[in-house]
């Protein structure tokens, strides 16, 4: 074989490794052409052969190399990205710069903080420009999705309980936190934690203004809570009926988010939103689904069994207690109730201590 032809040879074996299902690449002499003359099956074959070649010819392998490649591979937001993709303000130069670092397909390496970014910005650009109503069900499609994490470390929580100390149940348990979070990063729905930081960036680049972030993160979790409040009343106390679990689990995990100071709740939601975001950025530097989904089980999971205060996982886990637990409706009741009734009594002794004061008063002078 000459040397002129082994270039082409290699660019052929390399369509054959990406493209293992496509009739392989003829390479068929002149002899064997005239051999397939006196035979209709072979002389089908040869042009058929002679086809496959030349749509495979030298000139295009690099292209079809290409396209199929990418054809495999899942899509990428940043794969065509055009001028008319990114804003008005940034200059031709840095267009061509971010389109060549959103271009970034090296599988073989991990993507850069630029690329990573630039990917985070557009994807928050196309969510600022869906319709409200598309905003608020992927957010409610989001509230019960992450329902089915408390609901699934409930009946886990019922069944280890009978055989190991509560706390211990409690925290094995709670290691299945992430299944709802996989099930919402992969269903790509909203959800306010994972969506608090990846949304502010076209604000904090100039591209988007502030009414709209806080508009849009209002909408977010407000469709997160009605979600996660809907699967509460519906599915937690389906989990009732069905034995799964009782209302002893869900007084457990009230107490596990109320039993602390208020300073201790907000610090311990700050800390959890912040590893959310982490992993928002590290799911957009992953180039496949598996690693997005071991990247999310890592995260959430370190939330989960460090009992941080996640605010819709927690909202659904109090609102259940609420409608069927004694724990968060006993807080209720002696908080509020019963309170203020203590109030108005003490506001009537002081009233009948001040009349009598001014009796006594009376009868003085």
């Amino acid at each position: 074989m000459s040397q002129n032809n082994r270039p082409n040879q290699s660019r052929r074996q390399d369509a054959q490794d990406i493209l293992p299902d496509s009739a392989p690449v003829s390479t068929t002499s002149h002899s064997s052409q005239d051999d397939g003359a006196s035979d209709p099956h072979k002389k089908d074959n040869m042009a058929h052969s002679r086809t496959l070649q030349h749509s495979h010819s030298p000139e295009d392998d690099d292209t079809d190399i290409h396209t199929h490649s990418h054809a495999d591979d899942h899509i990428k937001a940043t794969e065509d990205l055009d001028n008319d993709d990114l804003p008005e303000e940034i200059s031709e130069e840095d267009k061509e710069t971010i389109k060549k670092v959103a271009g970034d397909d090296n599988l073989s390496q991990a993507k850069s903080y630029a690329s990573i970014l630039v990917e985070q910005v557009i994807h928050a650009k196309e969510t600022f420009e869906r319709s409200l109503g598309s905003l608020f069900t992927s957010a409610f499609t989001a509230g019960l999705e992450i329902g089915i994490s408390f609901f699934v470390i409930l009946s886990a929580f019922a069944l280890l309980n009978d055989v190991l100390p509560s706390r211990y149940a409690m925290v094995l348990s709670s290691l299945l936190y992430p299944i709802g979070f996989i099930i919402v990063v992969i269903g790509q729905s909203l959800l306010f934690t994972e969506q608090t930081s990846l949304l502010s960036l076209p604000v904090l680049n100039k591209i988007e203004p502030l009414h709209k972030l806080l508009r849009l993160w209002g909408i977010v979790i407000a469709g997160n809570i009605v979600g996660g409040c809907l699967f509460a009343a519906l599915i937690i106390g389906l989990g009732l009926h069905m034995h799964l679990f009782t209302d002893h689990a869900i007084d457990a995990y009230a107490e596990h988010i109320l039993g602390f100071e208020w300073w201790a709740i907000f610090g311990s939601a700050v800390l959890a939103g912040w590893m959310m975001g982490v992993a928002a950025w590290l799911v957009t530097s992953a180039r496949d689904t598996l690693s997005r989904i071991v990247l999310v089980s890592i995260i959430t999971g370190s939330i989960g069994f460090l009992g941080l205060h996640h605010s819709i996982v927690g909202n659904i886990e109090v609102f259940s207690a609420l409608l069927y637990g004694n724990t968060v409706g006993g807080v209720v009741f002696v908080a509020v109730l019963k309170n203020r009734t203590f109030l108005f009594e003490i506001e009537r002794v002081k009233e009948q201590a001040a009349e009598a004061r001014a009796e006594v008063d009376r009868r003085r002078f």
